[in-house]
């Protein structure tokens, strides 16, 4: 039978298929585990869909019009969850909520692990689990009172972190993979006297993906090159991929039995990169506990790297035949609580496709959004997990709510004019929005920098302003308002200054 619940002066109809009833909590109401339908009476309202991991598209869409989601299905594997996909329904990871006619928002969220689904219609707002025993948050109210309240709730169920990085430079928007030591060798010199926190050295550094050695441009070791850096003043960070391997990686081949495999034995498919499929790891297999207990106490101990971005970890929650049987989400968790105790307390863990929920008092930061690639738009490409400018910034002010529990990264920001096609305009929005997420990175080597490029350049970074948000895409930087709206306008992608 349907439970009539207030909520901040509106009365919902409220279905759960859990026999608790409704507890009050601050700002809302704990609903018991199990699936949950909400009638909303917000008719044609706005849906905020939240992505199932880190690169997922976030955003707002009215009820009639076409959901939020990833066409491509190669894609789609990639960067989202393919299992609840739907192209004729609004659907969500983690929470959804809906904005009705007077501002206010409705906001459904679960607060725990179990791979929570969300959906809606022009009647009913439905949450439900794959693996059921997670309650969920329900609340009604001003925007970011109900985000900052589900928050909170997080916070003190599944835990958070106030750990930042300071300012970091990594290598991959000016080499991509073709980083070297004796390019980075140079660089860190450079960089020794520029206010930089942290120097990461990106893809490109290993044998292969999955094999996690130093190739053939790395003749001196990754502990020399880690040294290097913190002679130079700044952190060590380093780039992996520690839940997935290339079909072609001696890993893959020397240890089949590593990989999470299908119901019919065969290995799972993660997405795509590097031109190829890649497989993910069954994280619960003993043997691969044991690899990744070696892999980061090497990098972390032995070589000296204590900034980690940890990427392409949503393939830890693949679907697939574990070995434990563990649910999916709970098994991503494990692996990361491992990483986190090899690791130890002080190292700085960046997870990037990480999923939200099972990241929460584990990682320190999660990456938000598709690569910042140097153009604001790609003509040739209309999906929203795309590697552009855009994507990335529509993307970040969807998940700025998240900044409580750990840090938001909205990835790197551009002052070089040298191979970028970003006008002043685009990399000020970047400019501002870093700061607004206290989250500043640059890939410009300074040698690529005209003076007047390196002087606003290091001023941006010493800069620390006062933020205040005021809208859902307004906020005060110091006073100065900053407007995201013509940002985020389909018909305003390509300003002129």
């Amino acid at each position: 039978m349907p439970l009539l619940v207030d909520l901040d002066g509106r009365t919902f109809a409220v279905e759960p298929t859990g026999s608790e009833p409704p507890e009050p909590v601050t700002g809302g109401l704990l609903l018991p585990p199990g699936r949950v339908a909400v009638l909303h009476g917000l008719a044609d309202a706005l849906f905020y869909r939240h992505g199932q991991n880190s690169w997922s598209p976030c955003g707002w869409r009215r009820l009639s019009e076409a959901p939020l989601r990833i066409a491509d299905p190669r894609r789609r594997l990639t960067a989202d969850d393919t299992v609840w996909d739907d192209p004729a329904r609004h659907h969500s990871s983690a929470v959804a909520a809906l904005q009705g006619p007077d501002g206010r928002v409705l906001l459904l969220g679960s607060l725990g692990l179990g791979t929570p689904r969300l959906s809606a219609d022009h009647d009913t707002l439905a949450g439900w689990c794959e693996d059921d025993g997670a309650p969920w948050f329900l609340a009604y109210g001003p925007e970011q009172e109900v985000f900052a309240d589900y928050a909170g709730h997080l916070a003190g169920r599944l835990g958070s972190s106030d750990r930042r990085a300071g300012n970091v430079w990594c290598t991959w928007y000016a080499y991509y993979e073709g980083i070297t030591e004796q390019v980075l060798n140079k660089d860190v010199a450079e960089l020794a006297d520029l206010p930089f926190d942290v120097v990461q050295i990106d893809d490109g550094w290993e044998e292969a993906v999955g094999d996690w050695r130093p190739n053939a441009k790395f003749p001196s070791g990754m502990r020399a090159m880690a040294e290097r850096i913190s002679a130079a003043g700044m952190r060590p960070g380093l780039w992996l991929a520690p839940f997935i391997v290339l079909p072609s990686s001696r890993t893959a081949r020397e240890h089949p039995e590593f990989l999470l495999r299908d119901a019919a034995g065969e290995p799972v498919v993660a997405g795509h990169n590097w031109g190829t499929a890649y497989w993910a790891l069954d994280v619960t297999h003993p043997g691969v506990r044991e690899h990744l207990t070696e892999l980061i106490h090497r990098v972390v101990h032995d070589w000296g790297f204590t900034y980690l971005k940890l990427d392409f970890i949503n393939a830890g929650a693949a679907p697939g035949v574990r070995a434990s049987g563990t649910p999916r989400e709970q098994a991503y968790r494990d692996a990361l609580a491992l990483i986190r105790e090899v690791a130890g307390p002080d190292a700085y863990l960046l997870g990037s496709g990480g999923l939200l929920l099972p990241s929460l008092g584990l990682v320190d930061g999660l990456r938000s959004g598709p690569d910042v690639a140097p153009l604001w738009t790609n003509y040739a490409s209309e999906d929203p997990s795309d590697a552009m400018a855009y994507n990335a910034v529509v993307n970040t002010l969807h998940r700025i709510w998240q900044t409580p529990l750990a840090q938001v990264d909205p990835d790197v920001v551009y002052f070089r004019s040298r191979l970028n096609l970003l006008t002043e305009t685009q990399m000020g929005w970047l400019h501002d929005l870093a700061s607004i997420c206290g989250f500043k990175a640059i890939s410009d080597p300074p040698s690529w920098l005209s003076p007047g490029e390196f002087e606003r350049m290091t001023v941006y970074l010493a800069e620390r302003p006062e933020i205040v948000q005021e809208g859902r895409y307004r906020f005060l930087l110091d006073g100065r308002r900053v407007d995201f709206t013509d940002a985020l306008n389909p018909g305003q992608q390509y300003p002129i200054s």
